[in-house]
């Protein structure tokens, strides 16, 4: 069963790459190519790839773009 946030204080203390999909309403692959990139936050513990939930939703808030 596919997991719906509702709110910040669902998500689990680390993210794990579906569930990073999930939330931001991308493919799987999607997402796996986001967490590989420069940029964005992750934990690698061994082939395993976290995103700690505080570093994510800060990395959410950094992308916004505000037009006047």
């Amino acid at each position: 069963m596919k997991t719906i946030y509702k709110s910040y204080s669902e998500l689990p203390l680390t993210l794990s790459v579906p569930e990073v999909a999930a939330v931001l309403g991308i493919s799987r692959a999607g997402a796996y190519k986001l967490v590989r990139s420069d940029s964005f936050p992750k934990i690698k513990i061994g082939n395993r790839i976290v995103v700690p939930k505080d570093k994510f939703i800060a990395w959410m808030d950094a992308q916004v773009e505000v037009r006047d």
